[in-house]
């Protein structure tokens, strides 16, 4: 039935005086419509299926140093290329989980439950949204860290110190627990953000008991899901391979930081590189493998859902994000 002219401009009016009428909030200035929905993406590898689930985004000035050896003016204006603001960085923070033959194992956890008063909810968001996800924590079999840095251990514990995940198996990298166990090598560490490291690493840890499973290098972790030493960014920092029916994943956790960065010039050393050589030479092996094998990627510090591919170029690589994919197949 068509609509009258008089019906139509009596509508007109009345929606121009709710939009007027102050007494009417706007969606944008309900508190609940500035959140985000839950942040959580699945894809399957094979028969395994990867759930990347958010722990935020933390947003701060640029340093002046973010780059070792590149100077700020440098990386603003590679950030403005890419389309951002060059006087601000945003670094997410994305843990995994892999469900596969019969387990539930969380790669990292992100930068835990009391950074998320912290930060008034810019990060720490990693529990929140497993469980909109639909997993309990207490069906977690294991989780794997990749090394001990606060944004990828922190998430083992809840905000009053207790174990996040009480049912799970923790595993951890011999090389990454033989250094930041040794108290002769904390005592040679610099005072500052590596000593920081090796108290956090300790408080984490002995909140845990310091029960922990170590792993090596080159060998599964769980069936399927081989380790690989991927060390710089610290001594005994690793990735992953996932091979499920003859599709692979490689999980890269820190092996680059924000890619618009670190894989387009890798040759620039992030200011939490212990041994930027090593990182860089490391980064560089890695990413030639990822290419030539078109390896899919999952970046810890990539755009949310952070997954895809890189792609060798001239000067260096460039990251190529999945398509977001609706539903499962």
């Amino acid at each position: 039935m068509d609509v009258s002219r008089r019906t139509a401009l009596a509508g007109m009016a009345a929606a121009t005086a709710f939009a007027s009428d102050s007494s009417q909030p706007l969606l944008a200035q309900d508190a609940s419509a500035l959140r985000q929905a839950p942040g959580y993406y699945r894809y399957r590898v094979g028969d395994a299926l990867v759930t990347a689930v958010t722990d935020g985004a933390n947003s701060f000035p640029l340093p002046e140093r973010f780059v070792a050896n590149a100077s700020r003016e440098d990386v603003a204006s590679a950030l403005v290329a890419d389309f951002r603001d060059g006087a601000t960085l945003t670094v997410p923070f994305t843990p995994i989980v892999i469900e596969t033959a019969g387990r539930r194992i969380v790669v990292d956890t992100g930068n835990g439950e009391a950074a998320f008063q912290a930060s008034k909810g810019a990060v720490g968001q990693f529990q929140t949204n497993l469980q909109a996800a639909g997993f309990d924590r207490a069906a977690i079999d294991m989780v794997i860290i990749s090394h001990f840095h606060g944004d990828h251990v922190n998430g083992l514990l809840t905000a009053d110190g207790q174990p996040a995940f009480p049912k799970a198996e923790i595993f951890v990298p011999d090389a990454e627990w033989t250094y930041w166990m040794d108290d002769g090598a904390m005592s040679r560490a610099p005072a500052g953000r590596l000593q920081d490291v090796f108290r956090n690493t300790r408080r984490v840890f002995d909140a845990l008991g310091r029960k922990v499973t170590r792993y090596a290098w080159d060998r599964e972790v769980a069936p399927g899901l081989t380790a690989i030493g991927t060390p710089g960014h610290t001594p005994g920092h690793t990735s992953l391979l996932l091979d499920s029916s003859g599709s692979n994943l490689f999980v890269q956790s820190d092996v680059t930081n924000i890619p618009v960065l670190f894989a387009r010039k890798p040759s620039w050393h992030v200011m939490y590189d212990q041994d930027p050589a090593a990182a860089e030479a490391t980064r560089r092996k890695v990413y030639d493998r990822v290419s030539s094998e078109r390896l899919l990627l999952q970046g810890f510090h990539y755009p949310f859902p952070a997954v895809g591919h890189v792609e060798k170029v001239a000067d260096g690589y460039r990251e190529v994000l999945a398509p977001w994919n609706p539903v499962l197949r």
